[in-house]
C-alpha cells in the first residue's frame, strides 16, 4: 500500500498537482469520485449496470480508492490498521448472536 502511495504521490509531484492534496480538498474528491460511482447504479439494476458498465464502474472505484490512499497519506493514516481496528469495534459493537 505504501509503495502504490508513493507512486501516486510522484505522479501528482510530476504533472504540479501537489496544490490541491490537503484533507480538505481530498475529502471532497473522495465524495465526488464515490458519487460519480453510484451514478452508474441509478435508476438500474445492480446486475444490468455492472454487465453493461464494469470497465467504467472500475474506474471510478479506483479513482475513490486513489483519493482515499492520498488522503490518508497526507494525514499518516495507516488504512490497513485502520480497517483492522474498525472490525474489532464493530465485533465488539456487533457481537454474533
Amino acid at each position: 500500500m505504501k509503495q502504490l502511495q508513493q507512486e501516486i504521490k510522484e505522479f501528482t509531484e510530476q504533472r504540479g498537482w501537489t496544490g490541491n492534496r490537503d484533507p480538505r480538498n481530498l475529502a471532497i474528491s473522495i465524495s465526488l469520485e464515490a458519487s460519480e460511482l453510484l451514478e452508474h447504479f441509478q435508476w438500474s439494476p445492480s446486475d444490468e449496470t455492472v454487465a453493461a458498465n464494469r470497465d467504467e464502474i472500475a474506474e471510478e472505484a479506483a479513482d475513490v480508492f486513489i483519493y482515499l490512499l492520498q488522503f490518508a497519506d497526507v494525514l499518516n493514516i495507516d488504512l490497513l490498521d485502520a480497517a483492522r481496528a474498525k472490525i474489532e469495534k464493530n465485533e465488539k459493537r456487533f457481537p454474533i448472536g
